[in-house]
């Protein structure tokens, strides 16, 4: 199948190439993002594949269609950028990857609470400025505190079994969840937002969950609390997470997401002028880590990736509906 790979960066290209070896799709790497726009340069293509900020709105799927598109492959498990009801009736078929390394993204979360924690990245820039001054790099210790957990998928499973490790009291809510392991104690959400010494994010982005943690939420939460955001950037409130920051009632801020990223992420703006003051005065705050969505950067992870969307190609290809093809909800 001839594929149209739209926003490739280097690695996409070096871990697709490694497994297509055995697949033998005809790849076309193209830089740019997809959009109603750009959409006429997977002409000749019978199917394109997308990334997290691509767009493939009713106008861009119609483009597509005019061109020869049959089939949409996204590298990621979030699909909340596709339109599936325009999709079905113009009868072009949507596979994702509804899983890569729950661990990869998981760890990063943990990362970034080690960081924002024991201020590792401080410490790091102090030193070598032959700095080796303690003052205000003190941090809490994880064992004993209280972790929610939001959205208990393989990620959220994933990171509470490594909060549990820590000696944390691990407390999640997730609304089709009914089971959960016996370290998970699963809470209505407002006891989750009361409760939790920290709280980390691993749900998807639907027309529910957008701005899930929002300004009455920051008012329930305890005062000094930690926010971790890896799953996607609009189901933080992104104005009123900065009022919690400016009132103290935020301690810590993590996020590898953000809702503006696609003008941002993925990009090597350092010689730019970055037109955009929320993320800007968020660079600002001492307590707030920022990463560039590498939540799912490893080469585990970007194998997977690779195998599976090159699978669904196949089977796309073969006419085959796999567990990973994507209906409109009924």
């Amino acid at each position: 199948m001839k594929v149209a790979v739209f926003s490739t960066r280097s690695y996409d290209k070096q871990f697709f190439d490694l497994v297509n070896k055995d697949t033998k799709h005809e790849l076309i790497y193209l830089e740019p993002a997809l959009n109603a726009k750009t959409a006429i340069l997977a002409e000749g293509c019978s199917a394109v594949c997308i990334f997290v900020n691509d767009v493939a709105d009713a106008a861009t799927l119609t483009a597509l269609k005019e061109v020869g598109v049959s089939t949409v492959v996204l590298r990621c498990a979030g699909f909340n950028q596709v339109d599936l009801e325009t999709a079905k009736s113009l009868d072009i078929d949507v596979y994702r990857v509804p899983s890569y390394s729950p661990e990869a993204v998981a760890e990063h979360a943990v990362a970034m609470i080690m960081t924002l924690n024991r201020k590792t990245h401080k410490a790091y820039n102090r030193v070598r400025e032959g700095n080796f001054s303690l003052e205000r790099l003190i941090g809490f210790n994880l064992h004993g505190k209280k972790a929610g957990v939001i959205g208990l998928g393989q990620i959220g499973l994933a990171f509470a079994k490594i909060m549990h490790g820590f000696g944390c009291e691990v407390i999640a809510f997730d609304p089709v969840v009914t089971v959960a392991p016996a370290h998970i104690r699963l809470v209505d959400y407002n006891v989750l937002i009361a409760e939790a010494d920290l709280i980390s994010v691993h749900c998807p982005l639907n027309e529910h969950t957008k701005h899930l943690i929002n300004q009455e939420c920051f008012e329930q939460m305890k005062d000094g609390v930690m926010v971790i955001n890896t799953s996607r950037g609009a189901i933080l409130d992104t104005a009123a997470a900065i009022d919690a920051l400016k009132q103290g009632k935020l301690g810590y801020l993590g996020i590898d997401v953000y809702e503006q990223e696609d003008k941002l992420f993925f990009r090597d703006l350092s010689e730019s002028l970055i037109d955009d003051e929320d993320i800007l005065r968020l660079m600002s705050f001492s307590n707030v880590l920022i990463t560039a969505h590498q939540g799912f950067f490893t080469s585990e992870a970007l194998t997977e990736i690779a195998q599976t969307t090159l699978h669904n190609l196949t089977d796309a290809a073969q006419g085959l509906a796999n567990k990973n093809r994507l209906l409109p909800a009924s």
